[in-house]
């Protein structure tokens, strides 16, 4: 097993990717397990230190998530954040308690002495507070080395076990010196060397790839999208011919989508491509649903059948790869620990008993922009590598209510104006990613002198840095309403345009 020099043990926070994140950013290689491995696996990966992550539970409560207690005998740096703050206070005999006022939001940290976890930050910055319980009396041995108004220990340290614990969130971006504290906590505290990049990766992954499959070939799910472009350009480096490359056309792909993803593969990357059209089978399973889970979970079993019947026509095929990444596993269900449910992801949980052949991931635990670095890695040409995100369900959940042919051709009509006119005005390369809904509401409208009652579309476009939280986009009104006037002009059926100014959370990305 290799050295894994930050092993971070998630507890549930819907933050713990981040962390990892953050780390990966300081070029410093970590894993996340789940918050009751042993003591055993743990010494295994050889650390340099520990993070304990947030988590939504109480340390009192009766189900209460604990650790092996032979970790805090490892010798090794710990770092406590929010939930583990308050796990190693407990443990160590201090006091937690629920605060008199909840604290949720920014919030002032200010610091006392001199703590390396500081080092070469601004003090009385502002950090991002979660929490309903607080540290309220300190174990033997430990000092106070921050406040805020709502936490006389808003971080605390044991110098002599070398363990430091936070009360607020270093790892999201509203955490002003955040990034700092976790690299102090990964640089000066444990040690750790900056030699994780995707050159690196890239190499690990094509060993690992070529020592799993061995002499068998591999089944690529490919949709054009930059994770399973990715994906199928380090399966070729890895094994070659042994690729079987699938291209399933659903019928819920955007406008000329399948002619660009064939010349894609063809010209670009140099990889043979085999396209099945399974539009009929996907559009007649989705007749009359309307529900977003059970949309999402029909066009899941398909593209597990479909991929089936198709590997059996080629011999000694005994993998599929998915272009699977960190934000599709924690938004369907943290493997790695209690994180909450958000939603079920068509290309994460794994392959039914019955199928013959084993899931490969290899980007499993990447984000978004991470997977954009792989792909200049491995010589994919820039404009493929920073397309905008676009779903495995595609069109599908961006159609609110039942999937039918004349509903699809509105929606992509309506699309390729917005995203002409998005390249237009210069932020396409701006913003994270965009698209138009069909939210399958009509309303009055005026078009010359008649009456009309037609469709309403929403316009979706967000900027972000990983999926994993985003913001609407301030694009300029002239160039929204460029946007508006040439769907409700050049689209028939669509009398009226929206535009969506939510943010993630509260809101997702994707509208169902």
């Amino acid at each position: 097993m290799k050295n894994v020099p930050i092993v971070i043990l998630d507890f549930g926070s819907q933050y713990t990717q981040l962390i990892a994140r953050r780390m990966r950013e300081e070029k410093v290689y970590c894993e996340i397990v789940p918050f009751n491995e042993s003591a055993e696996n743990i010494r295994a990966k050889n650390p340099k230190g520990l993070i304990f992550s947030g988590g939504p539970a109480s340390v009192y409560a009766k189900d209460a998530y604990k650790i092996d207690d032979e970790i805090y005998n490892l010798g090794l740096p710990i770092l406590g954040i929010c939930y583990g703050m308050q796990l190693i206070a407990h443990h160590f005999g201090g006091e937690v308690a629920a605060a008199n006022r909840h604290e949720y939001g920014k919030s002032s940290v200010r610091y006392e002495g001199d703590c390396p976890i500081f080092k070469n930050t601004q003090n009385d910055s502002i950090y991002w507070m979660s929490h309903a319980d607080r540290v309220e009396t300190l174990p033997e041995g430990f000092v106070c080395v921050a406040t805020s108004d709502n936490s006389p220990n808003a971080a605390v340290a044991n110098y002599e076990k070398n363990i430091y614990a936070l009360q607020f969130h270093p790892e999201v971006t509203h955490s002003v010196e955040g990034a700092k504290v976790l690299k102090n906590f990964a640089k000066e505290i444990c040690g750790c060397e900056t030699t994780w990049n995707m050159g690196s990766f890239a190499k690990e992954q094509i060993a690992k790839i070529r020592d799993i499959t061995g002499d068998k070939k591999v089944l690529c799910a490919v949709s054009g999208g930059v994770d399973s472009s990715v994906v199928a350009a380090l399966l070729h480096e890895a094994i070659g011919e042994r690729l079987i490359p699938i291209f399933v056309d659903t019928g819920l792909l955007r406008a000329n989508e399948r002619e660009q993803v064939e010349n894609m593969f063809k010209v670009s990357l140099k990889i043979p491509l085999i396209s099945v059209d399974a539009s009929e089978i996907y559009l007649s399973r989705l007749k009359g649903v309307t529900d977003p889970e059970q949309k999402r979970k029909i066009i899941g079993h398909t593209f597990i059948e479909v991929f089936e019947k198709e590997a059996k026509k080629y011999d000694d095929i005994a993998f599929l790869a998915q272009g699977t990444l960190y934000p599709d596993v924690i938004e369907s269900v943290s493997v790695k620990g209690p994180s909450k449910t958000i939603k079920s992801h068509h290309n994460v949980g794994g392959l039914p008993e019955y199928m013959k052949f084993k899931l490969i991931e290899p980007l499993r635990e990447l984000f978004k922009d991470e997977v954009r670095a792989l792909g200049v890695e491995l010589g994919i040409p820039r404009d493929m590598v920073m397309r905008h995100p676009f779903p495995g369900p595609g069109l599908a959940i961006r159609i609110m209510g039942e999937v039918n042919q004349e509903d699809l051709e509105l929606l992509r009509a309506a699309d390729v104006v917005m995203q002409e006119e998005l390249r237009a005005g210069g932020y396409y390369d701006k913003t994270w990613q965009s698209f138009t809904v069909l939210l399958n509401v009509k309303s009055v409208g005026v078009m010359g002198d008649n009456r009309t009652y037609d469709n309403t579309v929403c316009i979706r476009i967000v900027g972000s840095t990983d999926g994993m939280t985003a913001t609407f986009a301030h694009l300029p009104h002239e160039l929204l309403e460029r946007m508006s006037t040439r769907i409700i002009n050049e689209v028939n059926g669509i009398n009226r345009v929206v535009y969506d100014i939510s943010n993630k959370p509260p809101a997702t990305i994707e509208w169902e």
